[in-house]
């Protein structure tokens, strides 16, 4: 039996008529573009989040380059990004012509070192780089240290970005993502924790002015009149059908965490013992979009699981101050050992809310055996 890695179908299957009722309902309105859907939509992820905002829109890659458009960032701007991520936190940004600037993260939760934040101002500004913003991302679904970061971010006048792709129902302290930050985005790629069938993204803020100027940005740089565009802005509009298909997943999403949760417990309770198991900090809540593990030879336990039809991913192989892309980029000057030894000994396992028991103990008894 092939293992799946995401299993999408088992969740469609759990669904079952009500993805293609709310589909259905969208044809019959016929409004594919800004319909009814998204604002729906938009409201129940402000109401689940506690956010006072959200405004929808292509995807994730384009909710951080409309934050950047927003704050007017460009020439001569630095952002903090950290190097262990996906290319998208620090694309963003380039795309404007600002300056992303590597900093390290954590071992233990691979979160942006404040530590290592703080450091990378300095040598921004001595640099000759005006800084901006911290984009903080919440790798594999943990939320970042954001209060040491928002005290370092206020110090130096900054603006903080949380990249909440993969970290969207995760919590600290009971405030959940969408809420942590100046402004918060997430994707809604299918793979995420809540994902549609096809592409989607969202910025969550709590300034209504900004959340206006969200909204246009994000359709053109629309103005009152129709076809009076009143700043440069993108095409970046969640359409009608995936935000129908996003509210039918969303009524499920809380019980999906906790299912993720639960997985992630018997992963940690069988494994912790043989190898590196994921730490989540005291008052945090992962979202779990990913169950990574940490081990010298990743590739060998990779192998192994592979042998045995069990599929594992390497989140992330090359950190981005590595790629060629982002060679010309500056790093923190205490380097980014953490980042990329991470990149060197993570190995990703099958994690989703269905993941049935039976599975899981044959995932486990792999890894187990991989140990003898």
């Amino acid at each position: 039996m092939s293992i799946p890695f995401i299993d999408l179908q088992a969740q469609r299957k759990v669904l079952g008529e009500k993805v293609s009722l709310a589909i259905q309902a969208v044809l019959d309105r016929g409004d594919f573009i800004q319909g009814q859907a998204v604002r729906t939509f938009e409201t129940e992820l402000a109401e689940f989040t506690g956010a006072a905002h959200v405004v929808s829109c292509a995807n994730g890659t384009d909710a951080l380059t409309l934050v950047g458009m927003a704050e007017n960032l460009g020439q001569g701007d630095a952002v903090f990004v950290p190097s262990f991520t996906f290319v998208a936190t620090a694309e963003a940004f380039s795309l404007l012509g600002v300056t992303p600037v590597f900093v390290d993260v954590q071992p233990d939760t691979y979160n942006m070192d404040p530590a290592s934040l703080k450091q990378a101002i300095i040598d921004a500004k001595q640099s000759g780089l005006s800084p901006r913003m911290v984009v903080a991302v919440d790798l594999f679904g943990q939320p970042a240290d954001y209060d040491q970061i928002t005290i370092i971010a206020k110090e130096n006048d900054l603006i903080v970005l949380a990249d909440g792709a993969q970290s969207l129902g995760g919590e600290v302290k009971a405030k959940k993502v969408g809420t942590l930050a100046d402004y918060t985005t997430t994707s809604f790629f299918p793979a995420k924790p809540l994902g549609c069938y096809g592409d989607g993204g969202a910025i969550f803020c709590e300034n209504g002015e900004k959340a206006a100027l969200l909204t246009s940005l994000a359709q053109h740089g629309k103005g009152t009149e129709k076809y009076d565009n009143v700043r440069i802005g993108l095409n970046s509009r969640l359409d009608s059908l995936q935000a129908a298909i996003l509210s039918v997943k969303l009524s499920v999403f809380a019980e999906e965490l906790d299912k993720r949760q639960v997985v992630a417990d018997r992963y940690t309770n069988a494994l912790h013992n043989l190898v590196t198991t994921p730490f989540v900090k005291d008052g945090y809540r992962s979202a779990w979009a990913q169950y990574t593990l940490r081990l010298e030879n990743r590739d060998a336990l990779k192998a192994h699981l592979a042998e045995r039809g069990i599929p594992t991913a390497v989140y992330y192989p090359m950190p981005l101050n590595k790629q060629t892309g982002y060679q010309n980029d500056p790093v923190v000057s205490t380097g980014v050992a953490a980042s990329e030894l991470a990149a060197q000994e993570v190995l990703s396992l099958p994690m989703h809310p269905y993941l049935e028991s039976d599975v899981q103990d044959q995932i486990i008894t792999a890894v187990q055996d991989f140990y003898g």
